[in-house]
């Protein structure tokens, strides 16, 4: 006769939650970043805004990034001039390109991620969506499946408005979906689009130059999944131990508000210390078990928040330049793509890896941590394990 002990037990995966597959995808529009200060002050209305635009062309210089790929482009903002202003109402406008656009960037992600995976869409039992931009019902998850064919019994996890550390969350709810429900195969989506916050230069919201000069619009997608399939299913990284926490005394440290004029930001200039100050309790906490108390002996999948969060981390930790490389990577060459960014940075990793030659995924090291950050401030943190290449 069954017990509940044993039904319990059939319910649960034998293994640790294990990223089977990864994809990513981008809009086609790409802007240099040397360039885009002449693009954002043109499109704007703003180019005889020339103090401002030194100011801004200064912000630029100093991010680190190379170039970025964004949905919009001149014709679609002159079309809509309101996504310009500060005050005017711009909300339904945005909404109209954001419902349409966030689901099929996730897509496409989604695409390449179970070409890769290589087995039927149908094995796909959950979905787990996140994103920043945008809020309608159904909402994008609804929206994936019906554009994926998936199974419409596919159970399915919304997450509006996470922000930064959004793709850690969604790591996070995939990898107790993964080890609770056995032969699970969850479908992680990750979409971002700057169109939700994007508008003219301001003197009185210098803040809006910093987001204007580092996001970047991206989705990612992953395949996650415990006990994978001999020779069938590749694993790529073990999801081992994840955790959540508040920084203390960082309220307003990193703020949004989706209001009719679009969403918009709040940051504190002492953004990049807190997260520095903060990340080594949380590092305890994961490889403290482990008997890891060198930061260097392990692969960093870090949220790009900004150079000088890096900088800060860096700086703080001690860390040697290829720690933080693959996160310094994502942001030069896509911008920070909020809760996307981390499966980029996961996607990098394990390429650069193959390419060199390493034994394992995470360039050759066993053990791994994957970093979100973002409003609150909240710090998501995974404990990775890499596999053999």
């Amino acid at each position: 006769m069954m017990t509940v002990e044993s039904i319990r037990k059939a319910q649960r995966s034998e293994g640790p939650a294990t990223v089977l597959a990864i994809g990513t995808a981008n809009p086609d529009h790409i802007i240099e970043q040397t360039d885009y200060p002449d693009f954002y002050f043109k499109a704007t209305g703003f180019d005889k805004e020339t103090a401002l635009k030194e100011k801004f062309q200064r912000i630029c210089k100093g991010t680190g990034i190379k170039k970025r790929h964004i949905l919009l482009n001149e014709e679609i903002i002159a079309k809509n001039p309101s996504l310009c202003s500060y005050t005017e109402p711009s909300l339904s406008i945005r909404q109209e390109l954001l419902v349409e656009e966030v689901p099929r960037m996730g897509m496409e992600a989604s695409k390449k991620a179970i070409k890769e995976w290589n087995q039927p869409m149908s094995k796909i039992t959950h979905l787990v969506f996140c994103t920043t931009s945008g809020v309608d019902m159904p909402s994008a998850d609804y929206q994936l499946v019906m554009m994926l064919g998936l199974d419409p019994s596919v159970k399915r996890v919304m997450m509006y408005q996470q922000g930064c550390f959004g793709g850690g969350t969604a790591f996070r709810v995939a990898k107790d979906l993964a080890e609770n429900n056995k032969g699970a195969r969850v479908l992680v989506v990750c979409s971002e689009i700057t169109a939700i916050f994007f508008r003219g230069p301001s003197h009185s919201h210098p803040e809006h130059l910093v987001a204007s000069a580092i996001f970047g619009d991206g989705a990612g997608a992953a395949i996650v999944g415990a006990d994978p399939i001999e020779n069938v299913e590749r694993p790529l990284f073990q999801l081992v131990w994840a955790g959540q926490t508040i920084a203390p005394n960082s309220e307003g440290s990193v703020a949004g508000q989706l209001l009719e004029v679009g969403l918009t930001f709040q940051l504190r200039k002492d953004l990049p210390s807190i997260v520095a100050t903060n990340i080594e309790n949380c590092l305890t906490e994961a490889l403290g078990p482990l008997g890891i108390s060198d930061w260097n002996s392990v692969f960093w999948v870090a949220h790009p928040g900004g150079p000088a969060i890096l900088n800060h981390v860096q700086a703080k930790l001690n860390l040697d330049q290829e720690r933080l490389h693959c996160s310094r990577k994502v942001l030069s060459e896509y911008g920070n793509m909020s809760s996307a960014c981390v499966i980029f940075i996961m996607d990098e990793m394990r390429k650069k890896s193959s390419e060199e030659g390493s034994k394992t995924t995470g360039e050759g090291l066993d053990w791994g941590v994957l970093f979100g950050f973002g409003p609150g401030l909240t710090i998501e943190t995974i404990l990775l394990h890499s596999m053999p290449i």
